[in-house]
């Protein structure tokens, strides 16, 4: 009997298999392990992601409801602040928090970006040659995937810049957390002194910001003109947290394991160098293939039929983005990474209201690293024939580190 465990190492590093076994014969699946449904199919999958009326983003909420109430001070900073992510929250709260973020994620504000990118890549690919030079090998991810999104967003917030490695390690706990890791034990003691230590360093930043403002998001967040809508000083940190967090994480394993399988298929990087145009259509097809994020996750809000079967109200429910993306109802060839893939439908920033603000600023980072690849070493290939190690995580899909050499 399937039941879909990413407790298990091997289905953590490979879940394709069994989701196409999920797919064919059980795509509304109850999980054993996970206490929750499973869905596989494409267009079960974008029904939960704009599903309102009887689903809800608020996931946190119920989880810190069963916590005792003499241990609620053991969860204090995750309840306080990662409770208050836009994510996990539903309208009207919801849209009044998306309101306030829209103005930082238009088209032309992610397209005045592109030099501060540009500049970004051009800087870690140059401290990777020099690390090259006197190691041979680099770690693709902690090099360059991660600082790259990490730093972007941080020159957003007015963060700076030297205190990248503080904010990998709180992110790093917090993850556990939020990617509902399974095989780490202490993942909510993490969690919570990751949640704290970021809370303090952004409280300290937005008094600072307070009373010297800049041209930064979190100067925008403290002197909102519409007291209506201003965030109190919790949300803007919670916000700070969100933006920080969400902003690094899901490109971080973009760039990660689209490098990788474009690395494992030579025709395909062959294809990509000798049309570097190919650059738009190639970050499509990394988000699709195994994108950044595994899985929506949804409470049951009322009873409801779904797939033939019947969803109670209070139930969980995963919702597999990286299986909808594989499903041959959808998807020509659906297991082969094509980086010409036209068209390319996937569901990798979801849909409707919870659709990802920064979708175009996680293109643009893509796009940006892999043509400046191809132009600065269109030798570079993976350092190690083994496997790679993957995240303890369902809903964060991505890889520990990632070896390579640079010619």
């Amino acid at each position: 009997m399937l039941n879909l465990d990413f407790a298990d190492p091997k289905t953590n590093a490979d879940p394709f298999p069994i989701f196409s076994q999920l797919r064919e014969s059980d795509p509304v699946h109850w999980s054993t392990a996970l206490k929750a449904w499973v869905i596989t199919r494409y267009d079960d999958v974008r029904r939960v992601a704009v599903s309102n009326s009887d689903m809800s983003a608020e996931r946190l909420a119920p989880f810190f409801a069963t916590v005792p109430a003499e241990s609620q001070g053991g969860y204090a900073n995750l309840m306080t602040y990662l409770g208050k992510w836009m994510v996990f929250r539903d309208p009207p709260e919801h849209t009044r928090l998306r309101r306030l973020f829209t103005k930082a994620f238009t088209s032309r504000s992610i397209k005045a970006l592109e030099p501060n990118v540009e500049e970004i890549v051009a800087l870690l690919l140059d401290e990777i040659e020099k690390k090259a030079r006197s190691t041979g090998v680099v770690d693709w991810i902690a090099d360059f995937a991660y600082p790259l999104p990490a730093t972007v967003m941080m020159d957003l917030l007015g963060v700076p810049r030297e205190d990248l490695h503080r904010v990998k390690d709180w992110s790093d706990d917090i993850a556990l957390f939020i990617g509902t890791s399974r095989a780490t034990a202490d993942k909510y003691i993490r969690a919570e002194a990751g949640a704290k230590a970021m809370a303090d360093y952004f409280r300290d930043i937005i008094a600072k910001r307070t009373v010297d403002p800049q041209g930064d998001i979190i100067s925008q967040l403290v002197s909102e003109p519409d007291k209506r809508e201003a965030l109190t000083e919790d949300e803007v940190i919670a916000t700070c947290i969100l933006l920080l967090f969400a902003g690094h994480e899901t490109t971080t394993n973009l760039l990660g394991n689209g490098f990788y399988y474009t690395m494992s298929s030579p025709e395909q990087w062959a294809r990509v160098k000798d049309d570097p145009s190919l650059a738009e259509s190639a970050v499509e097809e990394w988000l699709r293939y195994d994108g950044p994020s595994g899985a929506l996750v949804r409470v049951i809000t009322a009873d409801v039929e779904f797939g033939g079967r019947k969803l109670l109200q209070g139930q969980r429910l995963f919702a597999f983005i990286n299986a909808a993306n594989r499903d041959p109802e959808q998807f020509g060839d659906a297991d082969r990474f094509d980086l010409g893939r036209s068209p390319n439908p996937h569901l990798t920033f979801g849909h409707g209201i919870h659709f990802c603000l920064g979708a175009q600023l996680a293109r643009l980072e893509g796009q940006i690293a892999l043509r400046s690849l191809i132009e600065r070493f269109p030798g570079i290939s993976l350092a190690a024939d083994s496997a790679p190690g993957w995240k303890d995580s369902i809903i964060l899909r991505g890889m520990q580190s990632l070896p390579v050499r640079l010619r």
